[in-house]
């Protein structure tokens, strides 16, 4: 049987949470939460080969099993829901830090969500696509809906907002946060106070893991003392990466250039809308106008 051609390369971009607040827990151990995510403009790469014998691989430079991977589990759910009969070879090329809170592993799944549902013609909705992308994780649905977002819930009840899109300076310890534990932590905070939308854009913004991954990783700490210098600076969800906001990219360029020589890092631009979204709607835009 003839092989499809590749598609992409496709977008997988990483997140920042510009806050986070834990305002509860639930009796199943999740926890409730109120946080703004923005999209970043650097991205890990994502390409597609369909195949017709319904066998799903994946290639990557990653160090673990691919059955693991977040991308393999969002191709084959999406395959067993939307009753596909062919398979993909995937291609994931690695830029983002893992467990860095940039939300490297929810985008790509999200990304293999939704481009699958391009190239497989699976025809489901976003809404439909977000349902599915939050078995495989909490951040997957807001990257399927590509808009930056005030999140409730366990952070899959969204609603868009705009916020300002300044250059960010973000920086990466190298160290990788777990998740897991960081929320499952005695001293995190688990009782802050509920507010509005309304209350939250105006009040200064704050992360409630940060001072026990910062307990626990001196090294976070240490990115977070020598960022504060040039900028408030703030860690972003449960993970290591630090960053803080700069009006330009020059200026943003010149303060990445003086960090300690053990932190790695990247300047980047805030997108209220994901750069995936924006290259699917041009997609659908060309064959839109190769199919008139």
């Amino acid at each position: 049987m003839t092989q499809q051609a590749t598609s992409g390369p496709w977008l997988s971009p990483a997140k920042l949470n510009l806050f986070l607040y834990i305002t509860g827990q639930r009796d199943n151990g999740y926890h409730d939460l109120q946080t703004l995510f923005q999209f970043i403009d650097c991205c890990d790469q994502l390409y597609f080969t369909p195949n017709q014998s319904g066998s799903i691989e994946l290639n990557s430079q990653l160090d673990f099993p691919a059955e693991d991977n977040l991308v393999v589990k969002a191709a084959r759910l999406l395959q067993q829901y939307s009753h596909i009969q062919q398979g993909v070879s995937i291609t994931l090329d690695k830029h983002l830090p893992m467990g860095g809170g940039i939300g490297g592993g929810s985008s790509n799944a999200a990304t293999t969500l939704l481009v699958l549902n391009h190239l497989w013609k699976c025809n489901l909705s976003l809404d439909q696509l977000a349902t599915l992308g939050l078995q495989l994780g909490a951040d997957v649905p807001i990257f399927i809906h590509g808009h930056s977002a005030f999140a409730e819930g366990v952070g899959e009840q969204l609603q868009n907002v705009v916020v300002a899109e300044p250059w960010y300076v973000v920086l990466h310890p190298q160290v990788h946060v777990s998740t897991e534990s960081v929320f499952g932590h005695p001293l995190l905070p688990r009782n802050t106070a509920k507010r509005s939308w309304q209350q939250l854009v105006n009040s200064d913004w704050q992360n409630d893991c940060q001072e026990i991954v910062a307990k626990v990783y001196p090294e976070v700490a240490q990115a977070l003392s020598w960022l504060l210098e040039y900028a408030p600076s703030r860690m972003t969800g449960t993970g290591s990466c630090v960053f803080a906001a700069f009006d330009t990219e020059r200026e943003a360029l010149s303060v990445l250039e003086k960090r300690p020589k053990n932190v790695s890092g990247f300047v980047c631009k805030a997108c209220n809308q994901s750069p995936l979204h924006e290259q699917l709607k041009n997609e659908k835009t060309l064959e839109n106008t190769a199919g008139a």
